[in-house]
C-alpha cells in the first residue's frame, strides 16, 4: 500500500484491523466509576460517525482539484483513517444504545443538522469546519498524551481506542488544513472565523447529548446539577482538561500558523514503536504507550 509521510516526517497510516474488545465487560462508568467523565466521552463518541462522514464529504469536495500528487495520497490515507474511526465508534455507541442512550436519535439528528449546513454554506465553509474541528481533536490527542494523568483511572480498552484515535489524529491533521489554504484558497478570516463558530458549537451539541445521557441513566435534577457542578470544573477549571490547551488552541488564530508548528511527537513515536512491536494489538500498545507517559 502507497503511502505518504506528512511534514513531521511521519506517515498516515490507516489501521484497519484494530480491536478493542468492545463487546467485552466495560462497565457504564468506566472513567474512575465518574459518570460526568465518562459519558463527556460517551457524548462525543455518538458525533463521531456521521461527523466522520461530514469530514470526509467536505474534503472530498476538492479531491478533483488538488494536483500536488503527495496531497493527493495523504487526502486518501484521511479519508481511510476517518472512515475507520466512525466504524470503530460506531461498535462502541451500539453498548450506550444498549444502555437506553438513543444514539440513533443522535445519529439522525446530528445528519440532518449536517446535511443542511452542507445544503446552505460554501464548501469553503464546512472544509474550514473540518479543519478546525482536526485541530480540536489534534491538540486534545496531544495532551492525553502529555499528561498521563487524564487517562490514569480509565478502562484500558476505551483508553486504547481514544488513545488510537488520538494517534490517528495526530498524523492527518494538517490534511484538511492544507486543502483549505492551498487548493480551497481560503482567506484568515475564514479559518479564524470558522473556528470560533465551531468552538461554540461542537462542545453544546456535546453537552446536549450529556443531558439526555444523565437523565437515561436515572439521576434526578439535583442529582445532576452536583454531576455538572463537579464536571465542568473537571473541563475548564484552573487544573482542569482544558486549561494546558489553551495556547494550542490560540495558535490556529495566528496568521502564519501551520497544524505541523504544534504539538510534540515523542508520546506518538512511542506508541507508534509499542504497537509494531506487539503486532498491531492496539489495547496492548495504549496500555505501553500510556505507562511510558507516566
Amino acid at each position: 500500500m502507497k503511502q505518504t509521510t506528512t511534514a513531521s516526517g511521519y506517515p498516515i497510516v490507516p489501521r484497519t484491523e484494530v480491536d478493542f474488545d468492545l463487546d467485552g465487560d466495560i462497565p457504564r462508568y468506566w472513567f474512575g466509576g465518574d459518570a460526568f467523565k465518562s459519558r463527556f466521552f460517551d457524548a462525543m463518541s455518538t458525533l463521531f460517525p456521521e461527523g466522520e462522514k461530514f469530514f470526509i464529504s467536505c474534503v472530498r469536495d476538492y479531491k478533483d482539484e488538488i494536483v500536488d500528487p503527495e496531497l493527493q495520497q495523504q487526502v486518501k490515507d484521511f479519508m481511510r483513517q476517518e472512515a475507520q474511526h466512525g466504524r470503530v465508534h460506531k461498535q462502541f455507541n451500539d453498548r450506550l444504545q444498549a444502555q437506553g442512550v438513543r444514539v440513533d436519535n443522535i445519529e439522525a439528528k446530528t445528519q440532518k443538522i449536517l446535511g443542511r449546513i452542507r445544503e446552505l454554506m460554501p464548501a469553503s465553509f464546512t472544509l474550514a469546519q473540518t479543519a478546525a474541528a482536526e485541530h480540536l481533536t489534534s491538540i486534545m490527542a496531544h495532551s492525553f498524551f502529555d499528561r498521563p494523568d487524564v487517562f490514569a483511572e480509565a478502562d484500558p480498552r476505551i483508553r486504547a481506542m481514544y488513545i488510537w484515535h488520538g494517534v490517528e489524529e495526530i498524523e492527518h491533521k494538517a490534511v484538511a488544513f492544507d486543502v483549505l489554504k492551498n487548493v480551497a484558497k481560503a482567506g484568515y478570516f475564514t479559518r479564524a472565523g470558522v473556528m470560533l463558530y465551531t468552538s461554540v458549537m461542537f462542545p453544546l451539541h456535546v453537552f446536549l447529548i450529556l443531558r439526555h445521557m444523565l437523565i437515561v441513566d436515572g439521576y434526578s435534577f439535583w442529582q445532576r446539577a452536583g454531576i455538572w457542578a463537579r464536571g465542568l470544573r473537571w473541563l475548564y477549571g484552573w487544573n482542569g482538561l482544558f486549561r494546558p490547551l489553551m495556547g494550542h488552541y490560540l495558535a490556529y488564530y495566528k496568521p502564519g500558523f501551520h497544524p505541523w508548528q504544534d504539538g510534540g511527537m515523542g508520546a506518538y513515536e512511542r506508541w507508534r514503536l509499542a504497537y509494531a512491536r506487539n503486532g498491531g494489538n492496539a489495547v496492548e500498545a495504549g496500555n505501553e504507550a500510556y505507562a511510558g507517559a507516566a
